[in-house]
């Protein structure tokens, strides 16, 4: 009896050794979290490892509005028109670890740090020497996010289609919070541009008073990770019980042979 009790207890140290380590990016108690910052109008910023589509027309594209209107505008088809047109002219170019863009014409332009409409500006302003009147036309296909929405095993890359996808747009693509996330606890870890590390927010949707939170835009590469909650109860059944099922058996073993 001692030595099925001593067995028990053993399995109850290396069981409580596996229970919640699937929880991520723990904290302690006094660890501080950066300040939240204003960006509920932040706008996309490219940077390196991105994916650019680049469309490039002349004349201040005058040519989308010519071929739309030579297939019939009434009938629909400008927009149709607009795509076809667009898909013809339009290539992916990757943005380079030194912030660099190889483009025709002008080869290697710095883009990293600029938003959509900066960078624009620019690549017209430099294609004014080579063509009249560049219209040029950018987007980035490749941001995206990581949630994690509070439950081991149901994390998700979430692409940013939009450019000003908040939190809680992001949260709603993940499914949204899962029953054993802690929507008090939602962990936001962003890449400082400058100093390279990583700072932590840490945001409380439980209340009406994080909406404002809620609408926070997010950043290509974030991670949004939801607390999960502790299941120590539930997670200790299923360490231990394999365990107590084979001494139990063990013991019944020993129970039948001392009774011989």
């Amino acid at each position: 009896m001692r030595i099925t009790l001593k067995l028990f207890i053993l399995c109850l140290l290396l069981g409580s050794c596996t229970i919640n380590k699937d929880l991520l990016f723990k904290t302690p108690t006094d660890y501080e979290y950066d300040e939240i910052p204003d960006s509920t109008n932040a706008e996309v910023v490219i940077a390196p490892n991105n994916l650019l589509t680049f469309n490039f027309f002349t004349g201040n594209g005058h040519i989308l509005v010519e071929q739309a209107i030579g297939n019939g505008i009434l009938s629909g088809g400008f927009q149709n028109n607009q795509n076809a047109l667009n898909q013809r002219n339009q290539i992916n170019y990757l943005v380079n670890e030194d912030g660099t863009v190889k483009l025709p014409v002008l080869g290697r332009v710095y883009l990293d740090g600029l938003t959509i409409r900066e960078a624009e500006d620019k690549l017209e302003g430099l294609y004014s020497e080579y063509y009249n009147d560049p219209f040029v036309i950018l987007q980035v296909q490749n941001n995206r996010v990581i949630v994690s929405p509070g439950a081991g095993g149901t994390a998700q890359v979430i692409n940013l289609v939009n450019a000003n996808t908040t939190l809680m747009e992001a949260l709603a693509m993940a499914g949204g919070v899962d029953g054993r996330g802690n929507s008090s606890e939602i962990k936001l870890l962003r890449e400082n541009k400058t100093t390279g590390e990583r700072e932590v927010y840490l945001i409380d949707l439980s209340t009406i008073d994080g909406i404002e939170e809620a609408d926070m835009i997010v950043q290509a590469n974030d991670i949004i990770y939801v607390e999960p909650l502790p299941l120590i109860a539930r997670e200790l059944v299923q360490e231990i019980a394999p365990i107590i099922t084979l001494i139990t058996t063990a013991a019944l073993l020993i129970t039948l042979v001392n009774a011989q």
